[in-house]
């Protein structure tokens, strides 16, 4: 991804400005989606046709890592190794999310949209995290 993009994206050419940012979004983001399903865990199961309880659950979770990726994004020069763990997690959420629509879940029409978008939306946070990273790197 080239320096231009990315600096375009974040509004910012600072690297570590970038990637604070970058981070800050995928945190609210999924603080949001975390929340939403610890809320609303019952409605929302019906809507997407997942259970219920497994919503709650990665509800939990969600709001958890949220906080753990907003403190990332709180320093001013996120630790690598952290931000690495966040790439690495988003990478695997968005793969397993696939794994999971494809092998076990049968969701509804809404919750057949809504898994492989999310999924898009944290890898795609993944793929910024990774070249902000690498920008801030050099």
């Amino acid at each position: 991804m080239s320096q231009a993009l990315l600096a375009g994206i974040s509004r910012t050419t600072e690297p570590h400005t970038m990637l604070r940012r970058f981070l800050a979004l995928d945190a609210v983001v999924t603080g949001a989606n975390g929340l939403a399903y610890v809320l609303a865990s019952a409605s929302l199961g019906r809507l997407l046709g997942v259970d219920a309880t497994l919503l709650l659950g990665l509800g939990v979770f969600l709001t958890g890592y949220a906080a753990g990726v907003g403190h990332l994004a709180s320093r001013p020069q996120p630790p690598a190794t952290g931000v690495k763990l966040v790439v690495d997690a988003n990478l695997a959420w968005a793969a397993l999310s696939v794994v999971a629509l494809v092998a076990w879940l049968s969701p509804s029409t809404a919750g057949t949209v809504w898994i492989p978008v999310q999924a898009a939306t944290v890898a795609a946070f993944a793929a910024l995290q990774w070249a902000a990273l690498r920008a801030a790197g050099r």
